[in-house]
């Protein structure tokens, strides 16, 4: 599925129809390149959730953020770690397939089975394209 966005507050939006169709033990991979809205979209899944958005920083220096909620959120953000590091050192897989739902910045440096694919692309300076796999375009059309 595609999306065309125009604006954060747009991206976010978008986020947000994407956070309410997700399910507690889904993750959720992000890729695109350094500004291209990851965080802005996982604001609007956050808010989904009932987490304020202010609460979604980027995780650059943290790498994993936890935020309770009624089903939590794990925001990772992996840009600081190599590619091939030890994610079982890190713990990233104590996040996954668990009773909230990750979602993982610069997802390509893992490999995770099953997850949801969100490429994000800059295409200008506000506009975006979002491509999603892994979901049901049937649900995200009936919302």
């Amino acid at each position: 599925m595609r999306v065309i966005t125009n604006s954060p507050d747009e991206t976010k939006k978008i986020g947000f129809k994407f956070g309410k169709l997700l399910k507690p033990g889904q993750t959720v991979c992000l890729y695109g390149d350094l500004g291209a809205g990851k965080t802005t979209f996982v604001k609007g899944i956050a808010k989904a959730l009932g987490i304020k958005e202010r609460d979604i920083m980027s995780a650059s220096f943290t790498i994993i953020s936890e935020h309770e909620a009624e089903i939590p959120l794990y925001h990772i953000d992996l840009y600081r770690i190599e590619k091939g590091a030890d994610m079982d050192t890190i713990g990233i897989y104590d996040y996954i397939g668990g009773n909230g739902i990750a979602v993982i910045e610069w997802a390509e440096k893992i490999d995770i089975e099953d997850s949801i694919k969100v490429n994000i692309n800059l295409v200008s300076k506000d506009k975006r394209e979002i491509i999603i796999e892994g979901i049901n375009e049937k649900d995200w059309n009936n919302m």
